[in-house]
């Protein structure tokens, strides 16, 4: 079993989420970044392993993949993580393990470091294999992770205010209600509207968003469309940041619980990957308490 270096949590690995059970999608103008944090100077001693120094730079240089709430606690997560890296190449090493950097998807060749950390990883790292009946308490215990999300199939009509004052507001919300009137709860009428009056993209189909999941809209278009009845169109627009919209539920998908048998393989790939954090996380404690580790504390109870 292949793992990398960077899943080693010396928090609590039991927390780590397993992606392939996650997804989240942004659609309506939503989306943003947060801009890294510089770090100060570092305010603790030299860090070392073993008497290997990690310097500095190196660790300014690591930083960035170590998101914080404050610039110091992000540089002492990278020290962190470059001690952890150090400690495991000094035993690869020792031990005269030998590697051959493996490619990724994109033909990428992986560092010559990074595949010896692997190889040693892979040599004395072993997770437990949870059993059909571990398998089955984690999915009783966490039945609501295995449910597919409920969809709403929507469509809208977008109309934006021809300037920021309220009574540019007005006039659009003016234009919307009309449109409302003259549409009533009609499906064609709406697509009609939609081709030719919203401002949105999506008027070229006829207003539709598609298969809408909870979360993908703004707050207050989302609250729109929990409140409808099927095959309806809302009597009054409703305001976003990006104008008014007239909304129309064509249909509510209810969510499915997924049995047991569906998502079993998923789930011991899972609780493997944790054994996995688990006994690596022990492993790199072990190696530091059996050496010399100065200005960095790693523990497995960190």
């Amino acid at each position: 079993m292949s793992r990398r270096l960077d899943v080693i949590n010396l928090g609590d690995p039991a927390q780590r989420p397993d992606p392939r059970m996650m997804s989240s999608c942004e659609t309506g103008g939503c989306g943003g970044g947060a801009e890294p944090l510089i770090p100060p100077p570092p305010t603790f001693g030299e860090v070392r392993i073993n008497g290997v120094e990690i310097s500095p730079e190196a660790i300014a240089e690591e930083i960035q993949h170590h998101p914080a709430p404050d610039a110091e606690t992000a540089w002492i997560e990278a020290a962190r993580a470059l001690a952890v890296r150090e400690l495991l190449l000094q035993e690869a090493r020792r031990m005269g393990l030998s590697a051959e950097p493996s490619a990724d998807e994109a033909g990428r060749s992986e560092v010559a470091e990074d595949a010896l950390v692997r190889a040693l990883l892979e040599e004395e790292v072993v997770p437990s294999k949870p059993t059909d009946q571990e398998c089955l308490r984690y999915y009783e215990a966490n039945v609501d992770r295995f449910r597919t999300p409920d969809l709403f199939d929507a469509a809208h009509i977008l109309l934006e205010p021809e300037g920021t004052d309220e009574k540019a507001w007005s006039s659009a919300l003016d234009s919307a209600r009309n449109i409302i009137s003259n549409i009533g709860n009609g499906a064609d009428a709406f697509a009609a509207a939609a081709r030719t009056r919203s401002a949105c993209a999506s008027a070229q189909q006829d207003g539709s968003l598609g298969q809408i999941r909870r979360g993908e809209l703004v707050p207050e278009v989302q609250a729109g469309l929990e409140a409808l009845a099927e095959g309806t169109t809302a009597r009054e627009p409703i305001r976003s940041r990006f104008g008014w919209h007239i909304l129309r539920l064509h249909r509510r998908i209810a969510g499915q619980t997924l049995p047991f048998e569906a998502v079993c393989d998923r789930i011991c790939d899972m609780l493997e990957a944790r054994s996995w954090s688990i006994e690596a996380t022990r492993y790199v404690a072990s190696l530091a308490a059996s050496g010399t580790v100065e200005g960095v504390r790693i523990e497995a109870s960190d």
